[in-house]
């Protein structure tokens, strides 16, 4: 948690950031050709810049959809405020708990069963044994897992995967939530039951950021952030960016 904002209502900001990555002119199929060319000196790095001066402020309960077409930045954007990737330049800052969901079975350790992984996420997500222990028979039942939960996670399917992610993440009720790319994984009934969880921790006041392509953002949240060619294309309710976005892919 960082110190306070001077707007006591705001809990996320992002302020200018630029993010950059090495891309490679020449194609590199394995490690030992980027070694043998880098050797060389036959390896030319150009600059990619991904994200280019993004700015916004999120307040407490607001529920923000990041949208915007594959390989625009929203991923990246969401690994910079959860603190996994640090920006080029600019900074990201959150004031409160956060619970980041970015990827299935991000963090789960493959040969400790569910149940060792509940405990293994949620410790890291900053939570006690006590915090943990009872929330638990919450955890378990929400994942539907039955008794799946006491086998290894490298022996689940992918829909189980995304189970047990969204049983940790929603159940821990964060202040903030990050959520990327996952709501259109696994059966559509899970999918019913997640969003309508999330329309509970909204009405608890939780704060929500998620990136995805769906339709179903336009009731689940009131706000949208619009990326495009790294930059923030339009920034205002969730409707009219989502039918801007995607009226201008209709384009394309």
């Amino acid at each position: 948690m960082k110190k306070a904002p001077h707007d006591e209502n705001c809990v996320l900001e992002v302020h200018d950031v630029t993010m950059k990555f090495n891309k490679y002119a020449v194609g590199v199929d394995s490690l030992k050709e980027l070694i043998v060319r880098a050797f060389k000196g036959d390896l030319k790095r150009e600059k990619h810049v991904c994200l280019k001066h993004i700015s916004f402020q999120i307040n407490r309960g607001e529920a923000v959809a990041v949208i915007g077409r594959n390989g625009v930045g929203k991923s990246t954007l969401l690994k910079i405020v959860s603190g996994i990737l640090k920006p080029t330049s600019g900074w990201a800052r959150v004031y409160g708990r956060i619970s980041p969901l970015l990827k299935l079975g991000a963090g789960f350790d493959g040969n400790a069963t569910g149940m060792e992984n509940i405990y293994l996420n949620a410790a890291i997500m900053g939570y006690t044994k006590k915090e943990i222990d009872e929330k638990l028979p919450e955890i378990i039942e929400f994942s539907e897992l039955g008794d799946f939960i006491y086998s290894p996670v490298k022996t689940y399917s992918s829909g189980m995967l995304a189970r047990l992610g969204f049983s940790i993440a929603i159940s821990m009720e964060a202040e903030i939530m990050l959520i990327d790319e996952i709501l259109a994984v696994g059966d559509v009934a899970f999918q019913k039951k997640c969003f309508e969880k999330l329309r509970q921790l909204r009405a608890k006041g939780l704060t929500f950021l998620i990136v995805s392509h769906g339709s179903a953002i336009k009731t689940l949240c009131d706000r949208g952030i619009w990326i495009e060619r790294g930059r923030v294309m339009g920034d205002g309710p969730v409707a009219e960016i989502y039918d801007r976005y995607t009226k201008e892919m209709m384009k394309k």
